[in-house]
């Protein structure tokens, strides 16, 4: 019976002594095999992030091309005001030079307008009331005592056959007489005009200056055989 004993007692320790290396093999087995899948699962998660890289680059090139984008029109419509505005400021001299001109052509309209009122006044104050009474020639006043015009310039620029309309001449108001310049002659009409010879005969009538019975006239074409005292100056 001790000798059964013992034998069983050694076949216990060969059998313990084979499974022990064995079970420590397993063991470093599963060791190996759960290091290396951490790692294989960490391969694999760097692929994903790999791939993820160039999308995230082109993302980033989409938005700044966006960017880029977006900014031109901000520039454009920053660029749009500083070309007004030089254009502007190039219109700016154009019309203040045709304002100018505008205003140098108006000049001479104002200058006509306001001649033609005061010529307009100084006539109608000089009308007669009535002419027969009014009306005295250079033989009725003393004489004509003025200046007198050479014969060749008379010819030249006055009598029957040389025409004009006082409205288009220079025009004072001396002494309480109407006066207009023609001929290179300054014309003072001392006889009151007739009524009936119509309030705008200086403007539309024809009229000329003569010299008759010693003394220098202005007749109207219209009404003819009636001569108003003029005298002449320089």
């Amino acid at each position: 019976m001790r000798a059964i004993a013992i034998g069983s007692a050694a076949i216990l320790s060969v059998l313990l002594g084979v499974a022990a290396p064995a079970y420590a093999g397993q063991e470093h087995g599963d060791e190996k095999q759960a290091q290396s899948r951490p790692q294989q699962g960490s391969h694999e998660q760097a692929r994903p992030q790999q791939q993820a890289q160039p999308q995230q680059q082109q993302r980033g090139a989409q938005s700044s091309g966006q960017q880029q984008h977006a900014q031109q029109p901000q520039r454009q419509t920053q660029a749009q005001p500083q070309q007004q505005q030089s254009r502007q400021a190039q219109r700016g001299p154009q019309q203040q030079q045709q304002q100018q001109r505008a205003g140098q052509n108006n000049q001479p309209q104002q200058r006509n307008q306001n001649q033609h009122g005061a010529q307009q006044s100084a006539w109608q104050q000089h009308r007669a009331g009535n002419w027969q009474t009014d009306h005295r020639t250079w033989q009725q006043r003393g004489g004509y005592n003025g200046y007198r015009i050479p014969d060749d310039r008379f010819r030249v620029s006055f009598g029957a056959g040389h025409g004009f309309r006082i409205s288009s001449l220079p025009f004072q108001l001396v002494g309480g007489f109407p006066r207009f310049q023609y001929g290179g002659y300054w014309f003072s009409v001392v006889d009151p005009w007739p009524a009936y010879w119509g309030d705008s005969w200086y403007d539309n009538d024809d009229v000329y200056v003569s010299y008759v019975d010693n003394g220098y006239y202005l007749y109207n074409r219209r009404y003819p055989g009636v001569g108003l005292a003029i005298s002449v100056s320089f």
